[in-house]
């Protein structure tokens, strides 16, 4: 625990992506493996329990330092960050320390923490924070809360590992996706020199990421060098046929076994030993577009949804490219060819399985044309792919990219703020907008990003002087700016004050040319949540 202490300060105090690999893999060299595949895990982006409520730590710290209540609440609001707020207001513990190795804290104690009754975890907490040095009590506290956050990409670990392995980052990256479990066998797996088909039915491929296009589209080159297709607002997904299984595997790597049989039954049909790219989309039978993406948010959360489900909201796999077939691995194949052998693939399959439509046009113009018909088809733009290009490993600039098209905008007021977390705790970026209804400003969205570092700190100081209220970590303002916010879609909302909510709402820019009465109007709002 103390190495992965050390890692971690490490980590937090270095902004260079080329420093933290090479502590990643000097922490790899010399460190035991049970703890090295743990921090691998953890540092890859592996899900933590949360393990103790907000409350049940306040009541620890307050316990164990004499605090009062509104002492230890200024405080968190002032760090913007409870594990390392409490790690500041204990007092030292008492040494000599222990050193837990980070595997027997993962496997066995904090494990153990999570079947107490909150009493019991109240008295371990306290118990642990008196036996541990200042830096440990901050790690524990992160891994306790789940919010292991430092900077640290899931490619800046495949790339360490690379590193520490002399093993290719595809490889790599191949290796670790999937169910892969922290353990010294699945470390050493990692750095085996040949792969392991045993086991690599079980896994997906890296997924290869497309970057935004910024310039004009006629400056790829050659209209005929390239395939457009429809950008689809859905969930990416792998669907497997191995091992006489059908498997749906998200972009997150999360198995998606049983969420949508009707995939599934259908890939059962295609041949052993392939694996599609696509998107899963929310499709009516007969329909020219698939429903919004909202339409398909009934179904995300439903580990095994009912027949109602099932029949209100149908889905369809759209197929865009064919990373194996026959149990060979054609990531290296020009993007021409795989989608070749997947229209021969899906020919005559079922609706549920579709190949993903050429947008066939024969020069650009035509093109900027069709990506105009974008939202009406229920898309998000265009998608551009290199038709020579392999299919690479996370997000490459130069063979893939996304074209999408410019997102709804609304102009609405500063409300409420919120601190920071992490390298912006203690400063107040996590903005609350309101729009007008009937005289009054209600709130529709919030949003974390959009403002440069000077834009962050001049308004961070201007909302430390002009709050009206608190409520614990949110400061409600004074109504006296305007920004203007893009957003991708409107739908009605029984779940929000305002009725209708906004998907990925961010900052566009602060509109310091408006008056707060020149802000947005609910009513407007609902009348595009209808349309």
């Amino acid at each position: 625990m103390r190495r992965f202490a050390q890692l971690y300060a490490e980590l937090d105090r270095t902004g260079s992506t080329i420093a933290k690999r090479d502590a990643v893999a000097a922490y790899l060299h010399d460190t035991p493996p049970d703890d090295a595949a743990w921090a691998v895990y953890v540092l890859g982006g592996g899900k933590l329990r949360r393990l103790a409520s907000t409350t049940e730590l306040r009541q620890a710290t307050r316990e164990a330092t004499g605090y009062p209540d509104w002492l230890i609440d200024e405080s968190y609001a002032h760090v913007g960050d409870l594990a390392e707020a409490i790690a500041l207001l204990l007092p030292p513990g008492d040494g000599p320390f222990d050193d837990i190795p980070l595997h027997a804290w993962m496997e066995q104690h904090l494990p153990g923490l999570a079947r107490l009754d909150t009493a019991g975890r109240v008295a371990q907490l306290k118990a642990w924070w008196h036996v541990l040095p200042a830096a440990e009590v901050y790690l524990l506290n992160k891994l306790i809360t789940g919010a292991l956050r430092v900077g640290v990409s899931q490619r800046l670990v495949v790339q360490a590992l690379a590193a520490w392995s002399q093993l290719p980052t595809d490889l790599i990256a191949h290796r670790l996706s999937g169910d892969w479990s922290p353990d010294a066998a699945s470390l050493a797996a990692l750095a085996q020199p040949v792969e392991d088909d045993a086991h690599r039915e079980h896994r997906p491929y890296p997924f290869f990421l497309a970057s935004p296009l910024e310039a004009p589209a006629e400056s790829l080159g050659e209209r005929g060098d390239w395939l457009a297709e429809w950008k689809w607002d859905g969930i990416r997904a792998q669907l497997m046929r191995r091992g006489g299984e059908a498997r749906l595997w998200s972009r997150g790597e999360e198995r998606l076994d049983g969420r949508f049989p009707e995939i599934e039954r259908a890939a059962c049909a295609l041949p052993a030993g392939c694996v599609l790219d696509g998107e899963i989309l929310a499709w009516d039978d007969g329909a020219e577009a698939p429903r919004p993406f909202t339409a398909l948010q009934k179904r995300i959360g439903k580990l095994k949804p009912g027949p109602q489900l099932l029949a209100g909201t149908p889905v369809r796999f759209m197929a865009y490219d064919l990373l194996e077939l026959g149990g060979a691995d054609l990531r290296e194949v020009p993007l021409r060819e795989r989608r070749e052998r997947l229209a021969g693939l899906l020919d005559g399959a079922p609706p549920t399985l579709a190949l993903s439509p050429a947008a066939d046009t024969q020069d650009w113009d035509t093109l900027v044309q069709l990506r105009a018909q974008s939202r009406q088809r229920h898309t998000e733009g265009l998608m551009l792919k290199r038709l020579e290009s392999p299919y690479r490993v996370g997000r490459k600039r130069g063979d893939w990219w996304k074209w999408k098209v410019d997102p709804y905008t609304l102009d609405a007021v500063l409300i409420y703020a919120q601190s920071g977390h992490g390298r912006r705790a203690g400063l107040f970026t996590d903005y609350t907008f309101g729009v007008w209804d009937r005289g009054h400003l209600v709130p529709v969205a919030k949003a974390y990003s959009g403002l440069d570092d000077a834009e962050i700190a001049r308004l961070d100081a201007w909302i430390r002087a002009h709050t009206i209220e608190r409520f614990g970590p949110v400061r409600s303002v004074e109504p006296q700016h305007v920004f203007e916010l893009a957003y991708e879609a409107i739908q009605r909302s029984g779940r929000h004050k305002s009725g209708v909510a906004v998907r990925f709402p961010r900052i566009l820019r602060w509109r310091t040319d408006l008056a707060i009465r020149d802000a947005d109007r609910l009513d407007d709002l609902r009348r595009m949540a209808e349309g």
